[in-house]
């Protein structure tokens, strides 16, 4: 019996570097893949906080995405911050968000040579890890952002992270996620 559905290729992590125009289309690709292959998002969870330089990001994307694709469902804006201290209140505010598709976007502290990087992953996110937080797992797939380097003093380190290096980060990612969401 012929199958007529065309065979998935398993999708595999991405780290992309996030300076240069190169990245941003590798970036694009590689999320319209994992839309092709995986269904196109149909909600957007920002986590993170606008009171730490480092966890910002996610609310900056998604303050970014909220004006560009106003079609999209999205959660945790600067205005409007979804972060350890309400993630369990949002959830119960929108029972309906974990049974959609959900791409679910944070910062992460890594290693030195990530630091400025993304991941795009197939999967869902767990938030807080980075800094020992026990927070349910988020998203059918995410976005990771890389802000700083990890393993000691995190809250600190969070707190001391570039601001221009997460701004730079956030629209590479709205950028990205616009172009790819985009017919």
């Amino acid at each position: 019996m012929a199958d007529t559905e065309p065979m998935k290729v398993p999708f595999s992590d991405h780290r992309i570097a996030t300076k240069g125009q190169s990245t941003v289309d590798e970036a694009v690709r590689t999320l319209r893949s994992l839309w092709r292959q995986h269904g196109v998002p149909e909600a957007l969870l920002c986590i993170g906080t606008d009171r730490s330089t480092g966890d910002a990001l996610g609310p900056l994307v998604g303050t970014e995405i909220e004006t560009q694709l106003p079609r999209l469902k999205v959660l945790g804006t600067l205005n409007h911050p979804v972060h350890a201290g309400n993630l369990e209140d949002v959830l119960r505010n929108y029972p309906d968000l974990t049974q959609k598709r959900l791409l679910a976007v944070d910062a992460s502290l890594g290693r030195l040579q990530d630091v400025g990087t993304l991941l795009i992953r197939l999967g869902p996110l767990r938030p807080g890890s980075g800094v020992n937080k026990q927070l349910p797992p988020l998203g059918h797939y995410h976005i990771t952002g890389t802000v700083n380097v990890g393993g000691f003093m995190e809250y600190f380190v969070l707190q001391n992270t570039r601001l221009a290096l997460v701004m730079q980060m956030a629209s590479f990612i709205s950028l990205a996620l616009a172009a790819s969401l985009n017919p």
